[in-house]
């Protein structure tokens, strides 16, 4: 279980996570919603480790604490980030990318478990494993970027907007894709601008405004809110 209890994050004087608190168990997809500049990549990179602002509260992974750990033995301990943008190694091969995922002494002991996870749920990236990653679609890349991160074997995916920039159809099967993670036990914790496809394979939410906790319920129970219908679904007409 991921717990995260009271946590803030300054920037100097501004405040952008006040008292924040959430929890991700094993095969649960929990999902994120809220406007630009509400917080949410600030949450994902504190629990991370790689966020630049002063970070204080809890964050732990199965009773074991993170806030104080780097970033490399926060990936040891169980967590993998996707950031917004994916963030791979453009020159390097797809094989390449997915093995560099496999650097933690978690990842490496799971290798090639890990690796045929990873093929099963991308057959694309074992069609084109000696690909250069920059020569491919933003779709595979993101793939990629999935596959890497689950290369180090965690009990917690995060993820930054992984449908940014990619085409409907491409969205839907991204969306199928996380669906087939949580089948495998693996908790994920995503920040999404596609509010309704992420809530529709969701287990639960939580609504980010100005850096604090406004609210939280069942998936299902958001998509049929009104107040989040006209402030993240389009209305509600659109969700009829």
């Amino acid at each position: 279980m991921l717990g995260v209890t009271g946590l803030s994050v300054s920037y100097g004087l501004h405040r952008a996570l006040d008292d924040v608190s959430l929890a991700v168990a094993p095969g649960e997809i929990v999902v994120i919603l809220g406007a630009n500049g509400a917080g949410k990549s600030t949450l994902l990179r504190a629990i991370a480790g790689i966020c630049e602002g002063q970070a204080t509260g809890s964050v732990s992974l199965g009773g074991t604490d993170l806030l104080a750990r780097t970033s490399d033995r926060i990936v040891e301990a169980g967590v993998a980030f996707v950031p917004e943008g994916r963030g791979i190694f453009g020159d390097l091969t797809v094989w390449e990318n997915l093995t560099l995922g496999a650097y933690s002494e978690r990842g490496r002991a799971r290798r090639a478990e890990n690796l045929a996870r990873v093929f099963d749920l991308f057959p694309k990236l074992a069609e084109r494993k000696r690909q250069t990653a920059r020569t491919m679609s933003g779709g595979e890349q993101q793939m990629v970027a999935i596959g890497r991160a689950m290369m180090a074997n965690p009990d917690i995916l995060m993820l930054d907007e992984p449908s940014l920039g990619l085409s409907p159809l491409l969205c839907k099967e991204l969306f199928q894709t996380l669906s087939h993670i949580r089948g495998t036990g693996m908790g994920v914790l995503l920040v999404e601008q596609n509010a309704r496809q992420s809530l529709a394979i969701a287990d639960r939410g939580y609504l980010l405004e100005n850096g604090e906790i406004t609210g939280e319920a069942e998936a299902e129970a958001m998509l049929n809110d009104p107040a989040v219908q006209a402030a993240y679904l389009g209305g509600a007409a659109a969700a009829t």
